[in-house]
């Protein structure tokens, strides 16, 4: 698997779970909507409310599961990174590929207190259960730079 397999297969991926903790250390998972960019980011919209905007808010770890259900394919990515909210440039960088994924996102654009999240990543685990034996592969944080540098 290279880097461009991965990436291919990420963007098949519209659905993720995410998870991150809270302040009280409680875990949080919830299912977004995401996109990613060509530097493995994943970007998604939330409210600004929502436990997942204050939790990342409050520490920026966030942890994500694509592939798998609801179509029990056997292949997977988990994903660790660090996130946060661009503003001006990057936010508008950002947006654009969130749209391309999701033609309805800039409906949601105006809603109130709609934010968007970028996660980069420092570490990407691709399983792939359907082959024997299993191909497990995993990138760092480097390896992913090095990619898009």
């Amino acid at each position: 698997m290279t880097l461009t397999d991965l990436l291919r297969f990420m963007r098949t991926q519209r659905l993720a779970v995410e998870a991150s903790c809270g302040a009280d250390g409680a875990v949080q998972a919830a299912l977004v909507g995401i996109a990613v960019t060509d530097a493995f980011e994943i970007v998604f919209d939330t409210l600004g409310s929502t436990r997942k905007a204050l939790n990342l808010r409050d520490s920026p770890r966030a942890a994500f599961v694509l592939g798998g259900c609801p179509t029990n394919e056997e292949r997977t990515v988990q994903f660790e990174g660090i996130a946060d909210e661009p503003v001006g440039a990057e936010l508008e960088r950002i947006k654009r590929t969130y749209f391309e994924a999701w033609p309805d996102g800039p409906a949601r654009a105006s809603w109130p207190g709609i934010t968007y999240f970028r996660v980069r990543p420092t570490w990407i685990r691709f399983s792939d259960f359907g082959c024997a034996p299993p191909r497990i592969i995993e990138f760092t944080s480097d390896q992913l730079a090095a990619s898009t540098a």
